[in-house]
């Protein structure tokens, strides 16, 4: 018996291991703030999203432009990346508070990104280029004009005068982790500020950036299944503008690496696949050790309560069993309350479009009628003018006639009356009669 409490004791290890590291993943949930107006998860899936890629930024295509990072998006069967890029804010004063994933309830949720005066918790993921995970430090308004940090901005040929530099700090329980909460998810909370401006009025996605994301979504080389996490089309300088020489891919898969609470130099380094900034250095993993055969393992579990151990393991595997299955049938009930108001929406739909069909052969036989009536109307008036101008041309062949009757009558010498006879004399121009 205790030639085998040596190796009990390292099954036990190899067991609960890594087990260990997982169950404060599993117990960890994101403890975001309450849903904006228009930031509130939209998407669910149970698998977690990849870590962000390491990409370079592409040149800024003119002044006015603002950067806006990429993201991992879920069409119910694949992850695939939405390439940062460049874009005008919807209106002056504006930041944009990137989107992000949170593990809640068993299931990896996504919150959308918006405008607004103040950016907002993004759950500690570091995108980079400003986004250190806590807020922006790419750039700020100050009295309606843009200013950008000239440490963390790509200008390329664009002549920007509004600039400054000042290097980006990167704070603790931040990482390359797209989501947060969850098993190697990201640790950072929201701050007090965080929860008043997720509250405030939000603006939506401009139409740009919609359009953007769904280019993005028809394109494969996009898709966590091909590319493995390093999509072919990291970043673009323009919305919709997935070709070009601009167009940046990504240097490599991203690492879900979180940056710890404290460093040799006081300030935390910047996760791996980001260039590191003055006086940041990168972490260094430090390797799991497993006590040898005999050794006591420390913090483990000893050879005599290995059993209770193992039970509590397998208990604890029974639950998170248990919650992803809870997290799936939620998952499938709003699948399926999804899918009804789709149908409730197409029969909506339909029966509109059916309406707007009637009202339309409506009002075309209103106007054919109206036509028709209008051409009978044109007809009669036409016929009218018609009689009313062979009444004046018989009125001026009568008058016509009647003058030429005058004129006859004026010509023609007058009969002689019975008895009376013609006078040949007397009358001015003639021989006096006899007497």
């Amino acid at each position: 018996m205790r030639l085998l409490r040596p190796a009990m004791a390292a099954l036990v290890i190899s067991v609960s291991a890594p087990l260990a590291l997982m169950a404060p993943g599993f117990a960890q949930t994101c403890e975001c703030p309450p849903a904006g107006p228009s930031s509130g998860p939209i998407v669910e899936s149970d698998e977690p999203p990849p870590p962000v890629p390491d990409y370079d930024q592409p040149p800024m295509p003119a002044p006015g432009y603002y950067w806006t990072p990429g993201y991992w998006a879920w069409n119910s069967y694949d992850y695939y990346w939405v390439p940062g890029v460049w874009v005008e804010p919807p209106q002056p004063g504006l930041l944009w508070t990137p989107g992000y994933w949170a593990f809640v309830g068993g299931v990896y949720a996504f919150h959308r990104g918006y405008w607004a005066p103040h950016v907002g918790y993004y759950g500690g993921v570091y995108y980079g280029y400003g986004y250190n995970g806590l807020g922006y430090e790419g750039g700020r308004w100050d009295n309606g004009r843009f200013f950008y940090n000239s440490t963390v901005n790509n200008f390329g040929a664009a002549r920007v005068t509004n600039v400054y530099a000042q290097p980006v700090t990167v704070p603790p329980g931040v990482g390359r982790a797209s989501y947060n909460g969850g098993p190697g998810g990201n640790l950072l909370k929201p701050t007090p500020e965080q929860e008043r401006v997720a509250t405030e009025e939000h603006i939506r996605p401009t139409p740009l950036q919609v359009s953007h994301a769904r280019e993005a979504s028809v394109q494969p080389e996009q898709f966590n299944a091909t590319n493995k996490g390093k999509p072919a089309i990291a970043a673009t300088p323009r919305p919709g503008e997935f070709k070009g020489k601009d167009v940046v891919p990504a240097k490599g898969a991203g690492s879900a690496q979180t940056a710890p609470a404290t460093v040799p130099n006081g300030q935390p380094p910047a996760p791996t696949g980001e260039p590191k900034l003055p006086g940041q250095k990168p972490i260094k993993p430090e390797p799991l050790t497993v006590p040898k055969t005999g050794e006591k393992p420390l913090g483990g579990p000893t050879p005599n309560n290995a059993p209770a151990e193992l039970q509590r393991q397998q208990e604890l595997q029974r639950q998170q069993e248990l919650q992803r299955q809870q997290g799936l049938q939620r998952q499938q009930e709003q699948e399926k309350q999804r899918q009804l108001q789709q149908q409730q929406n197409l029969q909506q739909q339909q029966q509109l479009q059916r309406q707007q069909e009637q009202e339309k052969q409506r009002q075309q036989q209103q106007n054919l009628q109206q036509q028709q009536q209008l051409q009978r109307q044109q007809e009669q008036e036409k016929q009218r003018q018609l009689q009313q101008q062979q009444n004046l041309q018989q009125q001026q062949q009568l008058l016509r006639q009647q003058e030429q009757e005058k004129q006859r009558a004026v010509q023609r010498p007058a009969a002689p009356q019975p008895g009376r006879k013609p006078e040949l004399c007397g009358k001015p121009g003639l021989p006096p009669c006899p007497k």
